[in-house]
This record gives structure tokens, C-alpha cells and sequence, in this order.
């Protein structure tokens, strides 16, 4: 019954902060090992398939892909640098026996190479830097190296963590090297690396069935398909299994088709051992997390756990006057059954009942995922009335405490005093100001994650775009008190009908407008933003009365100021806790809560009172 290693398969995980480079070095690695045909078009970042990974220029789902280096397979995990997706980097971990950590050669360690660092220390799994962008000219590589040490220590690594290898890469051209001050000519330092540090996958002798399902993925053809990673025995297509399911109780079943990636494909295959990366089809419940095991001798293995939530929002009907009008779903049936989809497959999510029949509070890690959910909802065909984000409190010995961010904010000299101010009224806590002498300034704040929430918009607003803010979960503390971060209030229109250029020119004097002449307008709808702190409604409708008088000055053109236009994420921290936003697959619209005017007065008479 001795442990045995696989000496022809490695699994990996390549963890990094956000825009590091993971996924251009991931098609670096399949263009060298003649993945794709000779003089083939390529896409940039072919493993962002999706089409929202595309826009945002970001990964929101872990993926795997395989490349083969002489008799050896090396499994590569592709993972998000958001903290909003961790749950997607804790998933992938269970998946591999080593990490490659990508680490910025200019902008060295951030909050999120915190995170997945210390994801990957806990699950004792070894680690390789690579310090990517060594061509930049403003790369530090030294200094990087001894931050990143200096992390590690901070994290508690053990003994055996701290002696990592160290390898220097350019990955958009395509190099590595072992010396900084010489680049490489192709990636071979990187795969020799690999294949030497991270350990081969370990199994036992005669040991029965042990699959981890660590993902979920849907075929057209063969319905649910479960991602797992094989940690004991062999599986082959149509095999009886025994299930052993997340309540508990174990079911028997039999496998589908047998899938394995080779590259960037699926391949069926006829079995598999010890340590691979599969895709199985046949089972249309399983979830994440659960086992599939011998059925005469079922041994589940330990439940992926997760980081508990810290955001949520409500999510419900469209309720508005202009429901219907522009998309197909529109049902609380609907909407339920879409969230009962995505929970299966997104273990980050839950999805709990409110006192409305047909309103859900979708709990989350941050403001990004629940915006990418929503996003895609809306794509679907989807209508919906999404609430203002709010914090999830706890209770601990008996007082009430809020999740904290900690944030690491990258500005120009002259900002910080601006960015400085923003925070004060956030409630947020200097903790480290470094400047590095080439007119930038570093600063990390711990600052209530309720704080946040708008914070990103103002912040690109003041620092004219130049800001780089990144923040992760950091524990909890207790109440910070009351926030009031929008000096702001609303433009609200006070009767139905189409949006006039008469009406609009003689109302921008007292805000931003978010609408447009002609556009359908509510009693209740949002039309600006009030440059007092006070909503205010309005008549956006009225029109130019004709008289029989001519005028000197009636040729006047009126010159109106563009609407600002919000996106998803922008309409979201806009929000107050009396307004929400109605998504359609073509409008996002800001609206009050309650629609009619007399309705507001009195929720906010019995608010005060």
C-alpha cells in the first residue's frame, strides 16, 4: 500500500493580483509547446472565453488547459485576480500540488497576492515566483523580491516555503530566465522549473475511488459536466460509482463520457488515474464538492470550504411602469431558477428569501461579482430591480461589527491629498505611505468595506483616471457608525411621459442629467443628480408653449449638456438605501423605490420616527 508518485503529470496553479499577466503567460506556455497549428491566428488571451472576460479585459472563471513537455503533462489552472472571485481561486487549489505565483516587476506585491498567497500557504502547497514584466522600464526586480519575501514571513510560511525558486519572465514576449540581468530566448527555464518543483501527484497502491468535483461545466449535448480531479484509483466511462453527496448520504450512479484536456480541447478518453484533471459526464445533480468514490467502498473526501460572504444586494421583478417592454424574462419563476443555476456552479453565492415573494437577497464577495451577475442576467433577456449593495454585519460577543478592506491605493504626488480626504469621510485608517521617489505615491488604508462601496467612481473622478485602488477582505470589526459618502441627492422626475429639450436645458443648471431628450420617463424615475444633498422632483416632460408673440431672441439655439450615461457598476455606487436600479437587456435606469411621491413622504416620516 505504499505511496507511489505519477512522474508523467504535474498540476499547477498560476495565481496573481489582477493585470499581472496570468492568462498572456498561460498563451505563451500553449503557443511553445505547439499547441496551436503553425501560422495559425491566435487570439490575445485565448483563455478568456467568455464574452464578458473580453470587454472587462478581465478572468472571472477558473479554467484549465494542458500542455505537453517531452513525456511529461503539466495541467495548468488559469485563475481570476479579483478578490470578488476567490472562491474560484480556493476551488482551483484543490485541483493542483503547486503554485506559480506572478508577481508585477514594477508594481511588486498587492492586496491580492496576499490573498492567494495565503490561500496557497494554508493548503501547504509549494510555490514558484515568477517576476513577470521584467522589461518594463520602471521594473524594480530587487526590490519586488525582497517584498515579496518579506510577505511570505509575514504570512507565517513554514521552513520549506520560504526556499521558493525564482524565475524572471517576459510573457508577452514569450521569454523566461533564471538571471534577471539576461533575458531568455524561450519559456524552457519556466517548464524545466515546473517539472522539477512541483511535486508529481501521490497516490496509494490498491487504494479504492476518490474524485474531487472542483468545478462544474455544461455541454449542449451531454448536459452537466463535473470538473474533478482524481486523487485515488482509476475512472472510466460508464463505470458505477458511489456518490457520496454534500448532505451526507451516498447515492450510486454511472458515469457518462469520460473527458481529459489536452491543450485547449476536451478529449474523450477511456480511463483515467491518479492525479488527473477529468471532465465527467452523466450526473445531472452533482455539486460542487462532492465525491465520487467506489461503490463498495465509498470514502468521502473534506468539503471545499469557502470564505463566508461579505456584500449582498436584493434582486427581484421589475417593477416599474416600463416593465416588459424589453425583455423576454420577467417572471419571478424565471429569475428563481436562474439563481438556483448559478449558485450550483459558483460556490462564492448564496441565495437567501426575502419577506417579498418575488425579490431574493443574492449574498456575494464584492460589488464586481454581483455586477458580473447581474451583467450576464441582463444578457439573457432578463428584467430586474436591483437594490443598493449593503454589508453583511455578524454579531461577535455580542456587538455588531462590519467586514474591513484593506487597500492598497497607487496615485501621483499631487492627488493625495484629495484621496486622503475621500477616505476621512470613509472612516478609513492610514496604515503605510510610501513614495518611491518617481512622483508616485503608495498608500494602504484599512477602511470599512460599507466605505467602499461608490468609492471606486469618485476616486477615477478626482485622480483624473490615473488612481490604481485595489482592496481585499481583511476580518471584522466593530461598527464604525454612521457614513454619509454621497454629498449628492436625486433628480426625480414627478410624472410620466417622454423627456423634453426644454425641460432638460432649463433643469442642468441644477445637476447632471442621466437622460436624454425623448427618453421614456416614470414618476418616481431618477433623472439626475441634485448638486445639493436634497432630492428634488422635477418635470422633465414639459413643453414649449406656442403663443402668437414673436420673440427677438426665439432663433436662440439651447445648448444642452450631453447625458451622462451610468454603467451597471457606476448605477450601482450611485445608489442610496430608498432607490434601486432597473436593469433591462437594453436600459439601466435609476429609480426611487417607491414610485409616487406621497408613498416617499410617508417611508420617510416612519423612518424618522
Amino acid at each position: 500500500m505504499g505511496e507511489q508518485r505519477r512522474s508523467d503529470l504535474r498540476n499547477v496553479a498560476i495565481v496573481a493580483h489582477v493585470d499581472h499577466g496570468k492568462t498572456t503567460l498561460v498563451d505563451a506556455l500553449l503557443r511553445q509547446s505547439g499547441a496551436f497549428r503553425e501560422g495559425a491566428e491566435v487570439e490575445d488571451r485565448v483563455m478568456d472565453s467568455m464574452d464578458l472576460e473580453r470587454e472587462r479585459g478581465i478572468t472571472i472563471l477558473a479554467k484549465n488547459t494542458a500542455v505537453r513537455r517531452g513525456d511529461v503533462k503539466i495541467n495548468i489552472v488559469d485563475t481570476p485576480g479579483h478578490a470578488d472571485f476567490g472562491g474560484e481561486v480556493e476551488r482551483s487549489l484543490a485541483m493542483v500540488d503547486g503554485v506559480l505565483l506572478l508577481v508585477d516587476a514594477a508594481e511588486g506585491p498587492l492586496p491580492q497576492t496576499r490573498f492567494v498567497l495565503r490561500k496557497a500557504l494554508e493548503a501547504r502547497l509549494p510555490v514558484i515566483l515568477d517576476i513577470n514584466k521584467v522589461d518594463r522600464p520602471d521594473a524594480r526586480v530587487g526590490e519586488v523580491l525582497h517584498e515579496v519575501e518579506d510577505l511570505f514571513l509575514d504570512l507565517d510560511a513554514a521552513e520549506d516555503q520560504l526556499a521558493f525558486p525564482v524565475v524572471y519572465t517576459d510573457a508577452k514576449r514569450g521569454w523566461a530566465s533564471l538571471d534577471p540581468t539576461t533575458p531568455g530566448t524561450n519559456l524552457d527555464p519556466l517548464f524545466d522549473l515546473l517539472i522539477e518543483h512541483v511535486p508529481a501527484p501521490a497516490y496509494e497502491e490498491d487504494h479504492p475511488l476518490q474524485a474531487m468535483v472542483t468545478n462544474l461545466d455544461a455541454s449542449p449535448y451531454l448536459g452537466r459536466l463535473a470538473i474533478c480531479r482524481v486523487r485515488q484509483g482509476t475512472i472510466r466511462p460508464g463505470q458505477r460509482i458511489g456518490w457520496c453527496r454534500a448532505d451526507g448520504t451516498v447515492e450510486g450512479g454511472t458515469l457518462g463520457e469520460l473527458f481529459v484536456t489536452e491543450e485547449l480541447e476536451r478529449v474523450p478518453a477511456q480511463e483515467a488515474g491518479p492525479g488527473e484533471i477529468i471532465a465527467v459526464a452523466g450526473l445531472d445533480e452533482v455539486t460542487i464538492g462532492e465525491t465520487l468514490a467506489d461503490p463498495d467502498d465509498p470514502r468521502p473526501l473534506p468539503v471545499i470550504t469557502v470564505d463566508e460572504p461579505s456584500l449582498s444586494v436584493t434582486l427581484g421583478v421589475n417593477t416599474s411602469p416600463l416593465a416588459g417592454q424589453e425583455g423576454d424574462k420577467v417572471t419571478a419563476r424565471l429569475i428563481k431558477a436562474r439563481l438556483d443555476r448559478e449558485i450550483v456552479g459558483n460556490v462564492s453565492i448564496r441565495v437567501l428569501p426575502t419577506d417579498r415573494p418575488d425579490a431574493w437577497e443574492v449574498q456575494g464577495r464584492g460589488e464586481l461579482q454581483l455586477a458580473v451577475l447581474v451583467e450576464l442576467m441582463r444578457r439573457e433577456g432578463f428584467e430586474l430591480t436591483v437594490g443598493q449593495p449593503r454589508v453583511l454585519e455578524r454579531d461577535i460577543d455580542g456587538k455588531r461589527h462590519e467586514p474591513v478592506e484593506h487597500m492598497s491605493i497607487d496615485v501621483p504626488e499631487d492627488y493625495v491629498g484629495v484621496v486622503t480626504q475621500l477616505l476621512a469621510l470613509r472612516k478609513g485608517t492610514l496604515e503605510q505611505m510610501v513614495n518611491h521617489g518617481q512622483g508616485w505615491v503608495r498608500m494602504e488604508y484599512r477602511v470599512p468595506a460599507r466605505g467602499l462601496i461608490g468609492f471606486r467612481t469618485e476616486f477615477l473622478t478626482e485622480t483624473r483616471g490615473t488612481g490604481l485602488i485595489h482592496h481585499v477582505f481583511d476580518g471584522w470589526a466593530p461598527w464604525f457608525g454612521e457614513l454619509r459618502t454621497r454629498p449628492t441627492g436625486s433628480l426625480v422626475a414627478d410624472r410620466t411621459g417622454k423627456a423634453t429639450g426644454f425641460a432638460l436645458s432649463s433643469l442642468q443648471e441644477r445637476g447632471t442629467m442621466f437622460v436624454s431628450p425623448g427618453d421614456p420617463l416614470y414618476e418616481g424615475m431618477i433623472v439626475g443628480e441634485n448638486a445639493r444633498s436634497e432630492d428634488l422632483d422635477v418635470n422633465a416632460v414639459r413643453e414649449k408653449h406656442l403663443t402668437n408673440m414673436r420673440s427677438a431672441t426665439g432663433d436662440v439655439l439651447e445648448r444642452l449638456v450631453p447625458a451622462k450615461r451610468l454603467s451597471l457598476d457606476q448605477a450601482l455606487e450611485f445608489l442610496r438605501e430608498d432607490e434601486a436600479v432597473e436593469v433591462t437587456p437594453e436600459s439601466i435606469r435609476l429609480r426611487k423605490a417607491v414610485l409616487d411621491k406621497v408613498g416617499r413622504t410617508k417611508a420617510a416620516r416612519r423612518a424618522r420616527a
